[in-house]
């Protein structure tokens, strides 16, 4: 490992500048949430980045960071990937969007359908709330029913965002028909389901494993019910494993959805699955946009998932998340921070949590706004995640592992002295939802 990196506290005045023209311009001040200002301490972090090579990126003042965020998950062989962007460049030759369809379209849709389990038939968009919310259509359509069981996490679209604490705006009658339901909990699903509900969808794993059964059990219960399972692969696709959490945990879906990693940072989505259900987009059900079939975006799919293949890449993701995740897991040993932190999920893309001291001394938000704010200045772009991709390198892993003794050292000095908060240069970051889990449940059959 690398020696421990000295703190420098990046300038940051060009970032400020361009984020003062965008108060009362751009509300929230960002287009994705996760990149805002609310997820980053303010006054340490910068606001804007300029460019990126590999995994590292540079932000508008010129300094540059190891990133772990990547892109919040769009980039997944590194940013300005030779191999990608020599297709874009050659496909920009031919055109963009065109007034016919492009064989693109058939291309990468066979590519998938060989690469990713259950998918009969693949459907283009361009952010994964798309194609959640076509799916979700398309099982209301298949079924003839209007209620939904979800878990986790699945975009902006009214279906879905009713269920949380930002639904303004969203219809009663809308808030009425989605549910949620306790992740690895099969009776909470149990207790939901009902001769009205026309799916089940869920993010097959994000930092927790599925217990054994528990996938199969979700798809039999489905089964038995009359409803669809749908899962949401966001997070998954092309990362876990090549064909998603379907190939990586041997059980497949009657729909899911795909984005991020598949065009390593162009925008696309994807939905995908059984050929009697997706058949109803034929005519029944309408899903079709302008910029479905763009070619710039497709061209980057059949690159980055040849790439995947060829490369092996979720091996990668894993063999070098692993040494991030267990590196820092002994480094917390060695501190003496058991209690207080920990990093878990699996290694394409682990999780740093943290336990707030007893007293309320502290928050766990602010222990991670104090580790972020000490990253941040030891040179590496960190909002809790490792987002691996193929484009880090050993040398960066031994870098971040250094950084990160330095950031939980501090921690620990803090902690011992109650100064959490005055150690922090800046606001501590924001909560997204203020309620994240047991809400909006179906009330229970009597």
């Amino acid at each position: 490992m690398s020696t421990e990196r000295k703190a420098i506290y990046p300038v940051l005045s060009r970032s400020n500048q361009i984020f003062e023209r965008s108060i009362g311009l751009i509300p929230a001040g960002t287009q994705t949430l996760a990149k805002g200002p609310g997820q980053w301490v303010r006054g340490v972090s910068p606001k804007y980045l300029a460019r990126g090579k590999g995994s590292h990126v540079w932000d508008v003042d010129g300094n540059e960071f190891i990133d772990l965020h990547m892109a919040v998950g769009p980039i997944s062989l590194g940013y300005a990937y030779p191999a990608v962007d020599a297709a874009i460049r050659a496909q920009l030759e031919d055109g963009i969007t065109f007034s016919l369809m492009h064989p693109l379209e058939v291309e990468v849709a066979e590519l998938v359908r060989d690469v990713v389990p259950g998918a009969e038939c693949v459907r283009y968009s361009k952010t994964g709330c798309d194609v959640t919310s076509a799916a979700v259509r398309l099982a209301r359509a298949f079924t003839g029913r209007e209620k939904i069981l979800s878990c986790g996490y699945h975009g902006w679209h009214d279906w879905y965002i009713a269920v949380t604490d930002r639904s303004a705006g969203i219809p009663t009658g809308v808030r009425d028909l989605t549910f949620t339901f306790a992740y690895n909990d099969l009776r909470s699903v149990e207790e939901g389901m009902a001769e009205d509900v026309a799916c089940v969808i869920l993010e097959p794993t994000v930092f927790e494993a599925p217990k054994p059964g528990f996938l199969q059990g979700l798809k039999d219960l489905c089964r038995r019910n009359g409803a669809l399972l749908i899962f949401d692969e966001m997070w998954t696709g092309f990362r876990i494993a090549l064909g998603g959490a379907q190939e990586f945990f041997g059980v497949t879906a009657d729909l899911a959805c795909f984005s991020k990693a598949v065009a390593n940072g162009m925008p696309l989505s994807l939905l995908t699955g059984r050929r009697d259900v997706m058949r109803l987009c034929e005519k029944d059900v309408f899903f079709f946009t302008t910029f479905g079939g763009e070619a710039l975006s497709l061209a980057a799919a059949r690159a980055t998932i040849s790439e995947m293949r060829d490369k092996r890449v979720p091996e990668h993701l894993a063999r070098q998340g692993k040494k991030l995740k267990d590196g820092y897991n002994a480094i917390v040993r060695d501190l003496a921070l058991t209690s207080a932190t920990a990093c878990v999920g699996f290694e394409y893309r682990s999780l740093v949590t943290f336990q707030a001291p007893a007293g309320g001394a502290a928050s766990a938000l602010e222990m991670k706004s104090l580790v972020q704010q000490e990253m941040l200045a030891r040179g590496v772009l960190w909002g809790g995640f490792h987002t691996m991709c193929l484009a880090h390198t050993d040398a960066d892993v031994d870098d971040v592992l250094a950084a990160y003794r330095g950031a939980l050292s501090v921690l620990k000095e803090a902690l011992a002295a109650g100064e959490i908060k005055a150690r922090l240069r800046g606001e501590a970051i924001e909560p997204v939802f203020r309620k994240t889990t047991q809400f909006h449940t179906r009330p229970r059959k009597t």
